[in-house]
């Protein structure tokens, strides 16, 4: 059974609030929009590989975690070198540039669902020292969602059960009437485990409609 069969399939289960991950899901992070036209081309594709060769992603799982930046890159510069140090220390100073616009179709899908009454939240694996460049380059998304938990504050992170049950604890929500969509498959598993409908977000148009086949008006 798919994960809206599911939802669907359970008609005590009146859909009231939508919580989203936010890259991948409310705002679209490129590493290489913050470091092209930097650093010499080849390596900006090394560091965006999939790969990950220089340890990009890995260290920023660190700090989304809640390790601080000024420990982690002693340890990053140990393993890669003082110059990839800096070009590491460049991507964080200048993270904001890494988000440059919003998933087309999301700013609106919020502001449908608050007028449709239905209740937005954030749910994001973050660093809390650069989380504050989404809201900074976005402010609206700060006014539409009602609250965000992130995880480089809380010491947890998805897809561990212990973030999604301090969500719905924080703003009173019942797991079986929340939506919860984000980008990776594993983090909508760990949303289900806790018996939030967790649904794998693709793109703004899709998402609407996974909605309202849930009976959400929007």
């Amino acid at each position: 059974m798919t994960d809206i069969s599911r939802a669907v399939g359970n008609a005590d289960d009146t859909i009231t609030d939508v919580i989203f991950d936010f890259c991948g899901v409310l705002i679209d992070w490129q590493c290489r929009a913050c470091l092209e036209g930097r650093f010499p081309s080849d390596l900006v594709d090394a560091i965006c590989a999939d790969s990950d060769p220089y340890g990009f992603y890995r260290y920023e799982d660190h700090m989304d975690s809640g390790e601080e930046f000024a420990e982690l890159i002693v340890q990053y510069r140990e393993e890669f070198g003082d110059g990839m140090a800096q070009v590491f220390t460049y991507y964080i100073e200048h993270y904001a540039d890494a988000l440059p616009r919003m998933i087309p179709g999301m700013e609106v899908l919020l502001a449908d669902l608050r007028s449709a009454g239905i209740g937005v939240w954030g749910l994001t694996n973050w660093s809390h020292e650069t989380f504050h460049t989404a809201f900074d380059r976005f402010p609206q998304l700060e006014t539409l969602l009602g609250g965000t938990v992130v995880s480089g504050f809380e010491h947890k992170r998805k897809p561990n059960a212990d973030i999604y049950e301090l969500t719905l604890r924080r703003f009173g929500l019942e797991a079986n009437q929340c939506v919860f969509f984000d980008d990776t498959a594993r983090n909508v598993n760990g949303a289900n485990a806790v018996g939030i409908h967790g649904l794998q977000f693709t793109d703004g148009g899709t998402a609407r409609r996974d909605l309202q086949r849930l009976g959400v008006r929007v």
